[in-house]
């Protein structure tokens, strides 16, 4: 617990760093907070970068997450454009880049991830964009308008989530996109292959090109520009840019050289503790410590949401340990992607709904015969029910889940 009106220095001001400056406030901490950002701009929402904003279809006001206004409505001080250098724990103190220090009481890290990028030739070409940011999202957004005035292709690199939204939002304003996954399947890591399967098949079917076990050679470029991605077997793939989508990984390089324990990111308990009393951490840049010693790391707005109420209540003296079921989503041309719970080693499915149909189902997956997660496609009601019943550790069986006339909801009340 820090000293009630110690100063709380947050570091990094996206969704994980403002969410967790508000629940300081409202768990009624006085004393200053500063929220240290290193992007020019304010927070802002960053699940529409890859679809609404990318497409055009929302504004700076709509991808705003909190005015500057707000936030210093609520004693919030908001730096943008600050890099952190270093922490020293011992004076309890940041170092800034350009030589300034800042004491604190208690310190946030909510660093978040920076996209990963392949060592190929030709990979640091300027029209071979990462997408992770606001910056990086205007930027793709003038490649594809660029690939549009020149009826030039897309290539992306990964078939995750971010991959795929970026070639559906290509798909709809009418550019060839060329999709490139390394793994067998789509979607690998997080679907189950029926599912990966049924996407792979809703992306053929709006024109993009997937290949599946890719393995690329270079990227060749013309005017020092991308020009063409060139696969270990000769295919060359033409192109007016290059989008990479391969994953993300944690920024936890600030933490590690301050001593922190890091491993795929900062090591934090179910309160977002970490060993230094004074410091919690959030986001994107954690790796939570479960009670069986394996780490869980998850990339979600929710995670982020949550995990900073955690670490706020941490400094606060005011263990609240996170441990609802997670939840995702994504959008891809019509199609809603809603999942509740962490479908890995499932060694069993159930459907419910029509899936050949493809407008509304839902797939259950099961291990040991337990429901450990729910995947939604446009069954909105399917979603927010799974989260109950995992919540609850209720499992319905593969049968009642098939049947459409059984009241899942029963299931809860009994």
């Amino acid at each position: 617990m820090i000293e009630p009106d110690g100063p709380v220095l947050i570091v990094g001001a996206g969704q994980a760093g403002t969410m967790t400056a508000e629940a300081l406030r409202s768990g009624g901490f006085t004393g200053p907070i500063t929220l240290l950002g290193d992007e020019p701009h304010g927070p802002y929402h960053r699940p529409p970068l890859s679809k609404a904003w990318l497409a055009g279809e929302v504004g700076e006001a709509q991808l705003m997450l909190r005015a500057p206004e707000m936030l210093a409505k609520k004693n919030i001080t908001l730096r943008t454009g600050v890099s952190v250098r270093s922490i020293d724990r011992a004076a309890q103190q940041l170092h800034l880049d350009g030589g300034d220090a800042l004491s604190y009481a208690g310190l946030v890290l909510a660093t978040g991830a920076a996209p990963r990028r392949l060592p190929l030739a030709g990979g640091d070409a300027p029209n071979v964009l990462p997408l992770r940011s606001k910056d990086d999202a205007s930027a793709i957004a003038t490649l594809l308008a660029r690939c549009a005035d020149l009826a030039l292709p897309l290539v992306v690199f990964g078939g995750g989530f971010i991959g795929l939204e970026v070639a559906a939002t290509a798909r709809k304003k009418g550019l060839a996109v060329t999709v490139l996954e390394a793994a067998p399947r789509l979607l690998g890591r997080v679907l189950s292959p029926e599912l990966s399967a049924w996407y792979a098949d809703l992306h053929r079917g709006h024109g993009v090109q997937l290949v599946l076990e890719a393995r690329i050679e270079r990227i060749d470029t013309a005017d020092g520009l991308a020009c063409a991605v060139v696969m270990a077997d000769g295919t060359r793939h033409a192109c007016g840019g290059v989008v990479l989508g391969v994953g993300v990984s944690a920024n936890d390089t600030l933490a590690a050289a301050a001593g922190l324990d890091c491993e795929r990111g900062i090591v934090v308990d179910a309160c977002g503790r970490t060993a230094d009393p004074r410091i919690v951490a959030a986001g994107d840049c954690t790796a939570r410590r479960l009670d069986d010693g394996s780490l869980l790391r998850l990339e979600s707005v929710q995670n982020a949401t949550e995990q900073a109420k955690s670490a706020a209540a941490a400094l606060l003296g005011q263990p609240r340990p996170f441990t609802a079921t997670p939840w995702f989503w994504s959008d891809q041309y019509d199609k809603k992607l809603q999942m509740a719970g962490l479908s890995a080693g499932a060694d069993s499915w159930a459907v419910r709904g029509d899936m050949a149909a493809g407008t509304s189902f839902s797939v259950y997956h099961y291990r040991g015969g337990r429901l450990i997660a729910v995947d939604s496609v446009n069954a909105a009601k399917d979603h927010l029910q799974a989260r109950k019943l995992l919540d609850a550790g209720v499992s319905p069986t593969p049968a009642q889940v098939a049947d459409l006339g059984c009241d899942l909801n029963a299931l809860l009340a009994a």
